[in-house]
């Protein structure tokens, strides 16, 4: 991009001072924070979605009760939930990295302060496991294991 002179202009302009330094460090924890927003939101999709189907074939093995109209609709209901959970965490993991990326690019170093490792996150390490918790659990469900 060129300015009014025709010299070469960036975008915008990384100031090493304090406050874009602190600046920098809110959206780092904003980013962390709403990754892990969506691991409740994840967590809750899946786990759901499990119970829905271990309650209602319980349910339906219990003595006494009526046969049910649609059998395994609490099964399609519990598989759309844990799939939605786990498309949800999927996504937002790769949004997660493409913002952690970017915060760490050649623009913002200056301003990340010591190191030019990204910080390895917590929430990360726990979005993955739950990544495999959820895909094992739709197969489980899928496959009638569990």
């Amino acid at each position: 991009m060129t300015d009014q002179s025709g010299n070469t202009a960036e975008r915008f302009t990384v100031r090493p001072t304090s406050d874009s330094h602190f600046g920098w460090i809110r959206t780092r924890l904003s980013v962390e924070r709403t990754l892990m927003a969506w691991l409740r939101t994840a967590a809750a999709l899946i786990g759901f979605g499990f119970t829905i189907v271990q309650f209602f074939e319980r349910f339906q093995s219990m003595p006494g009760t009526a046969p049910p109209v649609l059998p395994d609709a609490p099964r399609y209901l519990g598989l759309a939930l844990i799939f939605s959970g786990v498309v949800a965490l999927g996504v937002s993991t790769l949004q997660y990295r493409s913002m952690i990326r970017y915060l760490w690019s050649e623009n913002f170093v200056v301003l990340a302060g010591a190191g030019r490792e990204p910080y390895k996150s917590a929430s990360f390490a726990m979005a993955i496991l739950l990544l495999f918790i959820g895909i094992f659990t739709f197969f489980a469900v899928l496959l009638r294991l569990a």
